[in-house]
């Protein structure tokens, strides 16, 4: 399984998240405690929102403890919103491609999970992204195309009944054709505005999620793992849960893809 953190709010140094606390995501990319793989050497990546609508974006296939180019953008690069991926292949190739966060305009879309035995339905998953939509699509992952199906299902107009649509499809598409676990599922994703994150599974070991507000700097991170040991605080996301994360606010909603997709 991936690790990932993310954060909104007052601009602040990437490292202040990515490298510098005692359980940082590049120190969860060799000693991750929460998943099975402690080990997330298949690449990384990092994207960040600036002046402009459309985020930047660094990924490659080196482990993130490895990059001294990492170290540097994360500490000259400041930023009110940004998400980054530390990641453990589930099949696919180790290439720049299938580094997470994969985005499409102002959108930028992580994930850290997997739909079961995807290469056994792949073709027809990816015949849910149309043409217009599947130009975007560079890489080969189930990540990718979940992201990307959720953007033909209308992610700019409603993100929570988007991606609920689009993951109530590869889970049908697992169930039929594929193998158990069909979902185990946590992402985030962003418009530039708000922070958006959710945490499902068709099972009971959906993969851990936790957000902290910290009034010294102004912002909050949602992660995979908790950033420090010494800090009580954290608030873990319960299951079937989408949160929406806007200033200091916090909304959760249910996240249930099958009722969704029934009312379509």
């Amino acid at each position: 399984m991936c690790r990932w953190a993310a954060y909104i709010g007052a601009p602040i140094y990437l490292e202040d998240i990515v490298s510098r606390p005692g359980h940082s995501l590049v120190r969860q990319s060799h000693e991750a405690t929460h998943c099975h793989t402690a080990v997330n050497a298949d690449g990384f990546g990092i994207a960040w929102y600036g002046d402009r609508e459309e985020p930047g974006l660094y990924r490659d296939v080196m482990p993130a403890w490895s990059d001294p180019n990492l170290r540097s953008l994360t500490a000259t690069v400041k930023s009110h919103l940004f998400m980054a991926h530390v990641r453990a292949s589930t099949g696919t190739a180790t290439s720049r491609n299938n580094c997470h966060p994969f985005t499409v305009g102002r959108w930028t879309f992580m994930h850290n999970g997997q739909f079961g035995g995807y290469d056994t339905y792949r073709r027809s998953a990816e015949v849910l992204i149309p043409d217009e939509v599947y130009r975007h699509r560079k890489g080969a992952t189930d990540s990718e195309a979940l992201f990307l199906t959720a953007i033909a299902m209308g992610l700019d107009q409603d993100p929570l009944a988007a991606m609920a649509r689009a993951t109530a499809q590869f889970e049908a598409l697992a169930r039929e054709r594929g193998t158990a676990p069909f979902v185990r599922l946590t992402a985030a994703f962003s418009d530039g505005q708000r922070l958006y994150a959710l945490r499902y599974a068709s099972d009971e070991h959906a993969p851990t999620l936790f957000h902290r507000w910290s009034p010294t700097r102004g912002g909050r991170a949602v992660v995979s793992e908790p950033l420090e040991s010494d800090e009580g605080d954290w608030l873990e996301v319960p299951p079937g849960s989408f949160c929406i994360f806007e200033g200091e606010e916090v909304t959760v909603h249910p996240f249930t893809p099958a009722l969704v997709a029934a009312a379509a």
